[in-house]
């Protein structure tokens, strides 16, 4: 029950953080929600937060938070918390589609630093973040909306790999290798699938399909830079 109200104090403290036009409540708001992003029991309540979905705003920082919480060096978590944090991403993009655009955007950033930062890691002698076509494929067989929502999974890994995160710049060296062995082993297959997509007859009249197609195009070059 304790938590239960303090995820709803979150809440609301979002809200005052981006609708209220008053400085001084938005300070506060600010502050509470840095506490928030450094107390020790983050991850079960951004968890609890994307679970009640009661606004937006509450969903984006809980994504931005998990995004935070994955770059500390000082953070320990597991392999598996991080595939389980990988799992709970992909799961929520695929049974929310009708996420607010800036919602998915960060939900779609974290699962890319997430696959990236675990390319190396292995569970049961398997690289358990490298799944990545398998991982997307029941996106890419849904209708437009959630097509297009595995299509930004795809590019958003893509330009992952070829920038160096605060985090990776540590470590330049393990960033070349970790973007190399991405090369060589899933760019080539992501850009014919990128291709294989544009060439699949769309209804252009259609809002979700034109989405669609603006994706494929920001991923097919994405692919080539």
């Amino acid at each position: 029950m304790a938590e239960e109200q303090e995820v709803r104090q979150i809440e609301l403290l979002c809200k005052q953080l981006y609708d209220s036009q008053d400085p001084n409540i938005r300070e506060q708001a600010e502050k509470a929600v840095v506490a928030f992003q450094e107390s020790p029991d983050t991850l079960s309540k951004c968890q609890a937060l994307l679970e009640r979905a009661d606004s937006s705003y509450s969903q984006l920082l809980a994504a931005t938070t998990l995004a935070k919480l994955l770059s500390r060096s000082t953070t320990s978590l597991s392999v598996q918390q991080r595939l389980d944090i990988r799992n709970y991403v992909l799961n929520y993009l695929a049974t929310r589609p009708k996420l607010a655009a800036f919602v998915i955007q960060s939900l779609v950033s974290l699962f890319a630093r997430i696959t990236k930062l675990g390319w190396f890691d292995m569970v049961k002698e398997e690289y358990v973040f490298r799944n990545v076509m398998n991982d997307v494929s029941s996106f890419l067989q849904g209708p437009a909306e959630m097509c297009t929502i595995g299509v930004q999974l795809l590019c958003q890994l893509v330009s992952e790999m070829n920038q160096v995160s605060d985090d990776a710049s540590r470590s330049l060296t393990k960033h070349r290798k970790i973007a190399s062995s991405f090369r060589d082993n899933q760019l080539f297959e992501i850009f014919r699938l990128s291709c294989s997509l544009l060439g699949a007859p769309l209804r252009l009249g259609e809002e979700a399909q034109q989405a669609l197609l603006a994706a494929l195009l920001r991923l097919a070059h994405a692919c080539l830079t």
